[in-house]
């Protein structure tokens, strides 16, 4: 069995509640993502994730500046994995609730994220990292 900790990434770049949007656009912009955990400052607590569909569509189109805090928009009600699970657990998660990424949890803190990319690059089950990633392709506006 092929666990989550196999192949995850455990080198998040993450942001904390009160971080202002404008740095974490930043972040993404300079480490090539739209998907960031956003965890509790001075710990790996996990509250929540901001996408850069969160910050167009709750940030900026609703007139939030780059000085709005991330705990403003981000996304609170998110899907986690813990690491023990198996792979095919994370694709039928990405599946059901049409998403990429997975943050990576164990005892509510953050241990790494793995996405629907880590699982198909790594040919672990094409068909399933496939058919997630049509499905959640389908869905994208």
């Amino acid at each position: 069995m092929r666990t989550i900790q196999d192949v995850m990434t455990k080198d998040c770049v993450t942001v904390s509640p009160q971080d202002p949007l404008h740095e974490a656009a930043m972040k993404m912009r300079q480490n090539d993502t739209g998907f960031i955990p956003v965890i509790e400052q001075g710990s790996r607590k996990l509250v929540g994730v901001l996408t850069d569909r969160d910050l167009t569509v709750r940030g900026y189109a609703n007139n939030h500046s780059g000085t709005t805090p991330v705990d403003q928009v981000m996304s609170k009600d998110i899907r986690t994995i813990a690491p023990g699970k198996d792979v095919h657990d994370a694709a039928r998660i990405m599946a059901d609730e049409l998403i990429r990424r997975l943050p990576v949890v164990e005892n509510g803190n953050l241990v790494g994220v793995v996405s629907i990319g880590d699982l198909a690059v790594r040919d672990i089950f094409a068909d399933n990292a496939g058919e997630a990633l049509s499905r959640i392709s389908e869905h994208v506006h």
